[in-house]
């Protein structure tokens, strides 16, 4: 069953990718677009690297991680991006 959030774009579905935040529509997992931010890639360029994103897309994510980062990092540390390739500018904890 699709869970609908208070963010346009963002969607969570137990029958895809168990739970995990999704962009609608897709099977783009939410960190994947945080991830790709934190690595230095600017949120305009995130169709550049996920075509079939909008920039609406890409920007609802990131608002939505900006609103419950705890949950979405929850996520990354089970996946986690090493540090040292990290983009320093992108760092919460900077």
């Amino acid at each position: 069953m699709t869970v609908r959030t208070d963010h346009r774009y963002i969607v969570g579905d137990d029958n895809i990718l168990g739970g995990e935040p999704i962009v609608e529509g897709t099977r783009i997992r939410l960190r994947a677009i945080v991830e790709l931010w934190r690595l230095g890639v600017a949120p305009d360029e995130v169709p550049n690297h996920r075509s079939h994103l909008k920039r609406a897309q890409v920007f609802d994510a990131l608002g939505y991680y900006a609103d419950r980062g705890a949950d979405i990092q929850r996520h990354m540390d089970q996946n986690r991006v090493p540090d040292d390739v990290v983009h320093p500018l992108t760092r919460l904890d900077a």
